[in-house]
């Protein structure tokens, strides 16, 4: 046994991304509906829902149309679905998916199962054993695909269910709620309720794969590492002994072997795993990184670290300055002599820079400290915002605006019949408007120009011309849902002229893939991409220009990985806050704003705070707040 296999408790399966990962999974379910094909049997899958398993289903149905893989012997039966519910309501499981599967292949209408939403509460407890029995009398599920809720639920079994559960009516966690709360608009009309196969039904499973993309770091190590509790539903799957994780790098993050890769087995003492490990070692012991001693190295799995490199005392110095060089007030270079232990190159100075924002305002939420600082050193400081951010505007804003439009006209005595007809329309429209509805073109187009005036005004305050402006509204965004389409090449193309109209000597990206609904990834496989092309194409600034990822409102950087922080003194704090309030359509009560309920002015300072004290802990200068970065090689 080896000794990653000494911490992690079930097998798992890491690749690059979601679309390498989904693909492994659909390739081995393509193979076990082919092998069961070839022997005249039929195919028993257990499905899951949410937005985990949608890049899989898109892989499959890609498989049945260009790969011949047909459905015909496949029989499903889904992991849970809401209750009450309707089943042809948009947010239903079954809406889920007969829209991203069933109704692009070829498998048969009886062939599928998912439990009954709508049904009389008095008949659910009948329906549950009867799924049970479904399940057996075909067979058993010979592969249960699952995901995995941030705090270790599968299917809809939350903290605390019975290893003996079966399918039943379970109560949501309120987390849980919080989290689904963007497929229904707000957490009021989420149900409470849910019908879920029990642990004990999943476990009867043959062959178990859950899947885990992006910031489910945390929970994905504690069930594959931690001990077996209910608590954590998905720990359970150790009991398992055909079970495998498929995840992508970022929630592989936390397993042991990429967190403290030193404690599984011998490993190269580069720079950046010296300055992890001592930084891990010194927040845990709640010591400055000057203070440790050899005997913190040896009681902490540093011994060899202490055998390569020598006393504690070289190291802690080694460690120290990294951190020190990685702080500074001058984000796009410090004028003068070079210095090359800067985070940022000092020439050519001024820079022009571009500040990549996906929605409306991550540029003063995200990083609102740097941006002030880049336009008041002398940068050429451009904004590219990359979506309309439409649908997180609340319809009641749409009205507001409308309404002032038409007084505005009548009272400089200009025609307001045309606004007056939008008015009504908007309003006869909102009246009845039912949940996940799109809106029309009209509302659509209001609700992007509220959230483009904000921007602009956020620019106003920070000192930006007009010219310095972009809104690149790319494609992918425009659906009208919070579904999303995949980057298209129009989306590249919008990006790459952008980049090749401003030759830029900095950018900056929102690195944060913790967004709940995806649009960040998107974003930020676009600008990517785009740099690929322009590198592929000989573009010679290219090799210029350096990129700088930020984080936004859902997380920040491990401490460990920053490359350039930022120090922001208490009245640069407030002037970022007054900025991010300029956003008032997403003040005090947002459509979508993910699990947290706080506000993103509170969230940004917390952890900008949050970061400052860090760097404070281990030994640094101690800031009101910090803003931090990390660097891009392409």
């Amino acid at each position: 046994m080896s000794m990653v296999d000494s911490f992690e408790k079930i097998h798992v399966e890491i690749f690059a991304n979601t679309k390498s990962g989904s693909a492994f999974v659909a390739g081995e379910i393509a193979k076990l509906i082919r092998e069961k094909q070839l022997a005249g049997e039929k195919c028993v899958l257990g499905l899951a829902t949410g937005s985990t398993p949608i890049s899989l289903y898109a892989e499959l149905v890609r498989l049945h149309r260009e790969d011949g893989l047909s459905f015909s012997n496949v029989v499903s039966f889904n992991l849970d679905e809401y209750f009450p519910l309707e089943r042809d309501a948009r947010q239903s499981y079954w809406s889920f998916m007969h829209r991203h599967l069933f109704d692009h292949v070829d498998i048969k209408p009886e062939n599928i199962h998912i439990p009954d939403g709508s049904l009389p509460k008095e008949d659910v407890k009948q329906h549950c054993i009867a799924y049970e029995q479904q399940i057996e009398d075909a067979g058993g599920i010979d592969l249960q695909v699952l995901g995995i809720g941030n705090n270790g639920h599968i299917g809809f079994n939350e903290p605390g269910s019975s290893i003996f559960s079966k399918t039943r009516l379970t109560n949501l966690d309120n987390n849980t709620r919080t989290a689904n709360a963007k497929e229904f608009q707000n957490i009021a009309k989420v149900p409470r309720l849910a019908i879920t196969m029990g642990i004990s039904t999943i476990l009867k499973a043959k062959r178990i794969v859950l899947m885990a993309w992006g910031a489910k770091n945390a929970i994905v190590a504690k069930a594959v590492e931690g001990h077996v509790t209910e608590q954590v539903p998905a720990s359970i799957l150790q009991q398992h002994n055909n079970c495998t994780f498929v995840v992508d790098e970022l929630a592989a993050a936390d397993l042991t072997r990429f967190k403290s890769p030193w404690l599984t087995g011998e490993i190269e003492w580069s720079p950046i795993m010296i300055k992890r490990a001592v930084v891990n070692m010194a927040l845990k012991l709640d010591k400055p990184v000057l203070s440790l001693t050899n005997l913190d190295y040896n009681e902490n799995g540093l011994g060899d670290l202490l055998v390569e490199k020598g006393d504690a005392y070289e190291i802690n110095l080694q460690v120290f300055y990294l951190l020190r060089d990685s702080i500074t007030g001058w984000p796009g270079g410090k004028p003068g002599p070079a210095n090359p232990k800067h985070p940022e190159r000092n020439e050519p100075f001024p820079k022009r820079c571009v500040i990549f924002s996906p929605h409306p305002d991550d540029d003063i939420i995200s990083m609102g400290g740097t941006f002030m600082r880049l336009h008041d050193q002398g940068h050429d400081v451009h904004v590219a915002y990359q979506t309309s951010g439409n649908i997180a505007v609340t319809d009641e804003f749409v009205t507001r605006f409308i309404d002032f439009a038409v007084g505005f006209q009548g009272m400089f005595d200009m025609d307001n019949e045309k606004s007056h007809e939008i008015l009504a329309n908007a309003q006869t429209f909102l009246a009845t408007k039912q949940p996940y509805q799109i809106d029309t073109p009209e509302i659509r187009a209001i609700k992007g120009l509220i959230r483009r005036c904000e921007a602009k005004a956020t620019c106003k305050y920070v000192g930006l011309k007009d010219e310095n402006i972009h809104f690149q509204n790319l494609p992918f965004y425009e659906t009208g849902t919070i579904e999303k389409k995949p980057m298209g090449e129009e989306d590249v193309r919008v990006t790459v002229e952008l980049l090749q109209k401003l030759k830029p000597q900095q950018v900056y990206c929102a690195g944060d893939l913790a967004d709940p609904h995806g649009t960040h990834k998107v974003c930020l496989d676009v600008v990517f991409e785009s740099f690929r092309r322009l590198k592929a194409a000989g573009e010679e600034w290219v090799n210029d220009c350096w990129v700088w990822l930020y984080k936004g409102a859902w997380q920040e950087w491990d401490i460990a990985d920053i490359e350039m922080a930022i120090p922001m003194s208490p009245e640069q704090v407030r002037k970022k806050r007054y900025g991010i309030f300029i956003h008032q359509s997403q003040k005090d009560s947002v459509p979508f704003q993910g699990s947290d309920s706080r506000e993103f002015w509170q969230r940004a300072e917390e952890r900008n705070n949050n970061t400052a004290n860090l760097y404070a802990a281990l030994g640094l200068t101690k800031y009101a707040a910090m803003e931090a970065f990390v660097r891009w090689h392409y």
